[in-house]
């Protein structure tokens, strides 16, 4: 019997969000980053390589809570990534920036994704618009049904 094409596109999805999760923690497990876990990685990335940020902003980068946030950071902190400061404008403000070494994590797992990215793109010739015209599509209906300000 055949497969619906959604049961497909289902199957394909999840197969493939469980297989760049195990991918990426295995390329973080065997390099330089092994004392890093995939969500402090994420919330490396969610800081960015040149501006500081409140943990507002880092958590609703990541679409955690501000509590979740906080604890992530108190670990990277504790393991040289990350660095607090009191905002120079306001002083109840803590912002948050990554350190030299947050910054090398934060240009290798980008490396990652974008050596990703590249394979992905191999012998789709001039069909890339299709993948990317999909993959915005799916975007906008995530972000429109489970991340709008309404929900």
């Amino acid at each position: 019997m055949e497969k619906s094409l959604s049961l497909v596109l289902n199957e394909l999805l999840a197969k493939t969000l469980r297989q760049v999760l195990v991918i990426e923690e295995y390329e973080i497990k065997k390099g330089p980053l092994k004392n890093l876990s995939i969500s402090e990685i994420h919330t490396i990335e969610a800081i960015g390589l040149y501006n500081s940020k409140t943990m507002s902003q880092v958590a609703a980068a990541l679409s955690i809570s501000v509590g979740a946030a906080t604890a992530a950071i108190d670990n990277l902190v504790k393991k040289g990534y990350v660095v607090r400061e009191r905002d120079e404008n306001d002083r109840r403000l803590v912002k948050v920036s990554l350190t030299r070494p947050g910054k090398i994590a934060y240009r290798i797992h980008a490396k990652f994704h974008l050596d990703m990215v590249k394979k992905t793109l191999q012998g789709l010739a001039d069909r890339e618009h299709v993948l990317i015209e999909a993959l915005e599509k799916l975007h906008k209906l995530f972000q429109e049904k489970y991340f709008s300000p309404s929900r």
